[in-house]
């Protein structure tokens, strides 16, 4: 569904056709509950934060102007709803050490994440993800998942396009390091024979 089909369904909705919600809903249900689940680490509260989220879209749907995409005004509400039960609950966050890594060992376990993603092995991947911080795991998802650009992300985020840039490039160093743990370490080496 593009952004013009989303209008169209927002215009139904503002004008009392409230089943057309459940169309926008059904879009975007799955990256809210990704959203959720990243963030609040804990999968009862993600649903409930989820539902509460499409109540906000739903209550605020006459505020939206267009200015951006419909989806990035979405993971907006999701990003500060989120942000609202940690604060409630003050969770903490898992912080994991970053070792220096030359370029070389970079681009190398670049290709091993996109190797991974090719081959299927997307259960590591989310795992990982998983162990960021949420607006990392976040960060990551929209941009590498969702193609979302990081001046969208910035947007959701509350943060500069160059700061998310800069979160973005410290993110990926974060999941490497992650990424180094987790893996098999023939994996690794085959790789790296290889190159």
């Amino acid at each position: 569904m593009s952004s013009t089909e989303d209008q169209i369904y927002i215009q139904k909705v503002l004008q009392g056709d409230t089943q057309s919600f459940a169309v926008l809903v059904n879009k975007y249900k799955d990256l809210v509950f990704t959203i959720a689940v990243r963030m609040l680490k804990n999968r009862e509260e993600a649903e409930e934060a989820s539902q509460d989220i499409f109540v906000k879209v739903f209550k605020s749907l006459s505020k939206f102007k267009g200015n951006s995409k419909f989806s990035t005004w979405v993971y907006k509400i999701a990003y500060n709803t989120c942000l609202d039960v940690l604060k409630k609950y003050k969770k903490e966050r898992l912080i994991v050490a970053v070792a220096d890594y030359n370029e070389k060992e970079s681009i190398a376990l670049e290709s091993v994440f996109n190797l991974l993603v090719q081959q299927e092995q997307e259960i590591i991947i989310q795992k990982c993800l998983h162990l960021l911080p949420y607006d990392e795991s976040i960060l990551l998802t929209l941009y590498y998942y969702e193609d979302q650009s990081l001046d969208d992300i910035a947007k959701v985020l509350h943060i500069s396009s160059n700061n998310a840039k800069v979160k973005l490039f410290r993110s990926r160093k974060k999941l490497e390091a992650i990424l180094r743990t987790q893996l098999p370490t023939e994996i690794i080496e085959n790789y790296e024979r290889r190159n």
